[in-house]
């Protein structure tokens, strides 16, 4: 199982690579955030000051990474079925759920290179976490990079369209991010918003990695942020292992 996993792994990251813009601008688009939106926030935080506008910012920043730069990529699961390649691997002798679990592998490896990324320029700009924090955080964004993943891949199974499954990911991406707290903390907007927000995954991870940069551990949105994700990063990969068989017949 685990040799089946790595050699679809290897064959995505290969496909993903052939081609250096794609992941070259997955990768700088975060980065650009950080230093051009960040200083933006500095009139909303308490000090006024650029690394306080970077401790509000950079954990919204890297959620968002874990998020959006997953929940695209069942595009090319789309492409494969297109083809004909899915079927033709899903009805060789490999372990059917390494088709699934390679491309979500795929999908973690670049959410790490992100991720080291978005924290050396908020370390070079003045931001400081804590190991046990950092360690914390990225655990995290495993989780719910590997959710989105496996709902991308579960949805393109599912849709077989790219039309419409970007119609269905850009009708739910703009009231996640706003109540989700991404660009502006939930804590600004109008009751209504406040009162809503929870019922949004999104919205827990970003509190719990705002919790972790200010150094409490003991913040109750962590302990929440993780069963959330880990549970639905448990039901979304069940739904994409169940939508790729039937698709093998």
């Amino acid at each position: 199982m685990i040799r089946h996993v790595l050699l679809f792994t290897g064959y995505e990251l290969k496909k993903t690579f052939s081609n250096p813009i794609w992941p070259l601008f997955s990768i700088l688009q975060p980065v650009l955030y950080l230093l051009m939106f960040a200083p933006l926030l500095k009139s909303l935080t308490p000090g006024g000051t650029t690394a306080e506008a970077l401790r509000m910012f950079t954990p919204a920043s890297m959620m968002m990474i874990a998020v959006f730069g997953s929940l695209f990529s069942g595009f090319g699961l789309i492409a494969d079925l297109r083809n004909g390649s899915l079927e033709r691997h899903a009805v060789s002798p490999a372990w059917r759920p390494a088709l699934v679990l390679g491309r979500v592998a795929r999908d973690m490896a670049t959410l790490v290179v992100q991720a080291v990324l978005v924290l050396v320029v908020a370390v070079l700009m003045g931001v400081r976490i804590g190991v046990a924090e950092l360690l914390l955080l990225l655990l995290l964004m495993a989780a719910t990079g590997l959710f989105a993943s496996s709902l991308s891949q579960g949805l393109a199974l599912t849709v077989r369209d790219e039309n419409g499954m970007s119609q269905t990911l850009n009708l739910f991406m703009l009231p996640v991010m706003l109540l989700a707290g991404l660009f502006i903390p939930i804590s600004f907007a109008p009751g209504w918003m406040q009162a809503v927000a929870p019922v949004n995954p999104l919205y827990h991870a970003v509190e719990a990695g705002r919790a972790l940069f200010a150094g409490r551990l003991s913040d109750s949105s962590i302990p929440i942020s993780f069963a959330v994700f880990i549970a639905l990063a448990a039901l979304t990969t069940m739904w994409s292992m169940r939508s790729l068989r039937r698709i093998a017949g």
